[in-house]
């Protein structure tokens, strides 16, 4: 019998740090419904990023995955997660490293999935990463603030579409499969949270055109009130828009991905020319 989480937070010393971005979710029959997000996870091998004291962690251990790997850079959840190391030997193992700087995709074969509640303050920046190895992924399923993971999955021409909503989408299906209170979480924080389903689409773009939308949006959404040929002068504006097919004095929010697509294939491809030598 594993003991109660607030016992586990308790004898370890886990209060939540602000500077980690850390809430908890201790409800058992909550992390078991964010668990089955993922689907049949009979075989797979689970990646959870910043477990804390255990609660999602004990959830995926009750699934048939083949193995759980919980990633951790706390020390207190590290020996939270040791303890319970004891009980499953076996399929559960602990990476105790900064998930920013760690090969995910190389810690366990595959077929692998991401399944985590983020930290609030890492979640864009870490979902980025795993973004541009997408085609390493069967699933993602992550918990991030409502804000965030409606900017992930926005369509165009809504205020909430943006540099995020494109390289999601771009790469993989994304939806939002559940919502959840702040009262699902100790300490509560002051936003509701979502978890966000990510398939990653059997075709994916090329390194090379990845990180040119990368620039691209940089360029337009850093901008989004102006109109394309002023916010991509640095780009080559409106040369830039012409040879896309793009009208100029449309604005950022308006362009769905296959427009941004082109323009990103024309920078790829060397936009702007050099001029010839002599």
């Amino acid at each position: 019998m594993l003991p109660p989480l607030r016992d586990v937070i308790a004898r370890h010393g886990l209060a939540a740090r602000k500077s980690l971005g850390q809430h908890f979710l201790l409800d058992e029959n909550l992390t078991a419904k964010i668990a089955r997000q993922a689907g049949d996870l009979g075989g797979r091998h689970v990646i959870e990023v910043g477990p804390g004291p255990g609660g999602l962690t004990r959830a995926l251990l009750a699934t048939e995955a083949a193995s759980v790997t919980a990633v951790e850079i706390d020390p207190r959840a590290c020996d939270a997660i040791r303890e319970l190391q004891a009980a499953y030997p076996v399929r559960l193992r602990l990476i105790e490293a900064d998930a920013l700087r760690t090969d995910l995709a190389a810690l366990v074969p595959a077929p692998r999935q991401i399944i985590a509640n983020l930290p609030y303050n890492a979640g864009s920046p870490m979902l980025v990463r795993w973004l541009h190895q997408a085609t390493a992924w069967e699933r993602l399923t992550l918990m991030f603030q409502l804000e965030v993971a409606e900017r992930i999955c926005a369509a165009p021409g809504t205020s909430a579409y943006g540099r995020l909503s494109v390289l999601a989408q771009l790469t993989c299906q994304a939806d939002i499969r559940l919502r959840v209170p702040p009262s699902a979480f100790t300490p509560a924080p002051k936003v509701f949270s979502a978890v966000v389903g990510f398939a990653p689409h059997t075709a994916q773009p090329e390194p090379a055109l990845l990180a040119a939308m990368e620039r691209l949006t940089a360029a337009a959404f850093g901008q989004r009130r102006k109109m394309l040929r002023g916010a991509l002068r640095a780009l080559g504006g409106q040369a830039l828009l012409e040879a896309g097919g793009i009208d100029g004095e449309r604005r950022a929010e308006t362009l769905t991905i296959d427009e941004l697509r082109r323009l990103a294939t024309v920078l790829v491809a060397g936009f702007p020319p050099r001029a010839p030598a002599g």
